[in-house]
């Protein structure tokens, strides 16, 4: 695999649930914005063509190739030609879309064997080995995404909730909630009312890791929950990728409530240690971003290359 940036007019977009980064790279010149995320109850490359239609308008830009790390990418979902036909118009000859567990770990660990937790509004675990790639949880937060930013959000609302009813321990939370969402005995009703309501629970986490970071047991003991279904799932994908023991791993996290905490990255040290990944955390290569720029220079020969759909004309 290379890691270059190519020679094309690239644009580059990760697309999460809480927010997008767009990128746009050639000949030295670089600009980089922020929209808002993508509803996963939606067609999400179909969104993908809108911002990338608003943003070659808004900034005048001609671009020949994009790159998409998506959040809520199913397989059946990643269909290249169509948004590379979507996207023509623009200049765009060549497109490569993943899911953004592959762009996440291409910015953390390179061409390294290993595996990366990538810790947003969701989670996804991908491993990699020399014998291949494995991908863990990504299942939606109706139905996975353990110890994600949403997994720990909604924890703390229900801590807070539990609280309040007193069917639960005292905790800050509780005044956090308020201080957030507003009065508590509605909040269920606003937030099944709210298009965002996965993104805005999700914003709570970082409230429920600063409470614990303070000393609040109840936080401490979300935050530690979530830190063991982090590592269970990192376990579970190096088994699945063929890692035998002895061989050199690299484990990573990104994501920014795992990079802006000292509390969760030494609660997931620990859990790891738990389950036999002693090693610590590697820091990131590079941002998120870095790796959907490298979805292009992929090498058919590499064990990501399957899981990078590409169309080109």
């Amino acid at each position: 695999m290379t890691t270059g940036t190519g020679t094309g007019a690239r644009l580059s977009i990760d697309g999460g649930q809480s927010g997008m980064r767009l990128r746009f790279a050639h000949a030295g010149q670089q600009l980089e914005v922020e929209t808002p995320g993508v509803l996963t109850d939606r067609p999400v490359l179909e969104q993908i063509s809108e911002v990338a239609h608003a943003f070659v308008r808004e900034h005048a830009l001609e671009i020949t190739e994009l790159a998409v790390g998506l959040s809520g990418l199913t397989p059946a979902a990643a269909r290249p030609i169509p948004l590379l036909e979507s996207v023509a118009a623009l200049g765009v000859r060549r497109v490569a879309v993943a899911h953004d567990s592959v762009s996440g770990y291409l910015a953390a660990n390179g061409d390294e064997p290993g595996v990366v937790l990538a810790i947003g509004t969701g989670v996804v675990t991908l491993a990699v080995t020399a014998r291949g790639a494995a991908k863990v949880d990504g299942w939606g937060s109706l139905l996975g995404d353990a110890g994600s930013g949403y997994w720990i959000g909604r924890a703390g609302l229900d801590a807070a909730l539990r609280s309040y009813d007193g069917r639960g321990d005292a905790t800050v939370l509780a005044a956090l909630a308020v201080e957030a969402f507003g009065k508590l005995d509605d909040l269920y009703m606003r937030m099944q009312g709210d298009d965002r309501r996965v993104s805005r629970i999700a914003s709570f986490a970082r409230p429920v890791v600063e409470s614990a970071e303070s000393g609040d047991p109840v936080a401490a003991e979300i935050v530690t929950g979530a830190a063991r279904e982090l590592a269970h799932s990192a376990a579970a994908a190096l088994e699945g990728a063929g890692h035998a023991d002895g061989d050199a791993i690299r484990v990573s996290a990104v994501g920014g409530i795992v990079r802006g905490s000292v509390y969760l990255r030494g609660a997931l040290v620990a859990a790891l240690a738990e389950r036999g990944r002693g090693e610590g955390l590697a820091a990131p290569l590079g941002a998120p971003i870095d790796g959907v720029a490298r979805l292009l220079d992929v090498s058919a020969g590499h064990p990501l290359a399957a899981m990078v759909s590409t169309a080109a004309q």
